[in-house]
């Protein structure tokens, strides 16, 4: 089945719910800070600057493995879309190895299983509608291969045909298979809560260890927190290309293109 998030603006909220819960962990880690300097005096806010450090460090690093990874995957499944539209392309040119009374019909099937997989993907914010479609595509692939078949088997088919255009069918049906199990491929759900517990963790330690500070720099924080969402935004953006701001559909045009070739 394809992974397809519900409808929503679940990045968004996601983000922005992280922005508020950073600004929130700097305020209480100020608030922790002052508090043991009002019960010990500076000399009870000790020096956290190591550990603060060391949680920087494992949090940047964690963001940069973690946007690393949605950043490849992001374009394995744009060059996935382009193999797709190769192998039809190939596999189309191969029907003419068919015999010509097998064609026609042949030929009617393929274009409906290349407009099906289009739809596929044009029907992702209807979840019911893509998985509808993407079931129709199976089962065309089913009568595609059938009737290649069965044309391969009459008298008049030329000898060795089906070394050519069985594996062609095959390797088009098999990137579709790729692709359904492309969308399923993310980091472990713990990954993320690592990210968002890590983030939270060094916005503690740096509110706590600005507590001494007079005023409260505001703009500094606001920055701090803003950046930190806007990074998992867009991670969470790549990591579910179909949906938000960074998209892959207009890849989906080599599909298009490729049916257009098809007289």
């Amino acid at each position: 089945m394809l992974d397809i998030r519900d409808p929503g603006l679940i990045d968004g909220v996601l983000a922005l719910a992280m922005f508020f819960a950073i600004l929130g962990a700097l305020r209480l880690g100020r608030w922790i800070g002052q508090r043991s300097l009002k019960r010990h005096g500076a000399a009870g806010l000790q020096s956290i600057s190591s550990l603060e450090t060391a949680v920087f460090g494992l949090l940047g690093l964690l963001i940069a493995f973690t946007f690393s990874g949605a950043l490849t995957r992001f374009d394995v499944r744009r060059a996935q879309v382009v193999d797709e539209a190769n192998a039809m392309g190939t596999a189309w040119l191969r029907l003419d190895l068919l015999p010509a009374s097998a064609q026609p019909q042949m030929r009617d099937t393929f274009k409906a299983y290349v407009d099906s997989r289009i739809a596929t993907y044009r029907k992702i914010d209807d979840v019911d509608a893509a998985r509808h479609e993407l079931d129709r595509s199976q089962q065309l692939q089913s009568q595609i291969w059938r009737q290649a078949v069965a044309a391969l088997k009459q008298p008049d088919a030329r000898p060795g045909a089906e070394l050519l255009v069985l594996p062609a069918m095959n390797t088009m049906f098999d990137l579709t298979t790729v692709r359904v199990v492309a969308t399923q491929m993310h980091p472990p759900i713990v990954i993320y809560w690592m990210l968002v517990l890590l983030a939270l963790a060094a916005a503690l330690l740096a509110g706590y260890q600005v507590a001494g500070e007079q005023g409260y720099a505001w703009v500094h924080k606001i920055g701090f927190a803003l950046i930190i969402a806007l990074t998992i935004f867009l991670i969470l953006d790549l990591e579910y290309p179909r949906r938000g701001f960074v998209r892959i559909d207009a890849i989906d045009q080599v599909l298009i293109n490729a049916r257009a070739g098809m007289k």
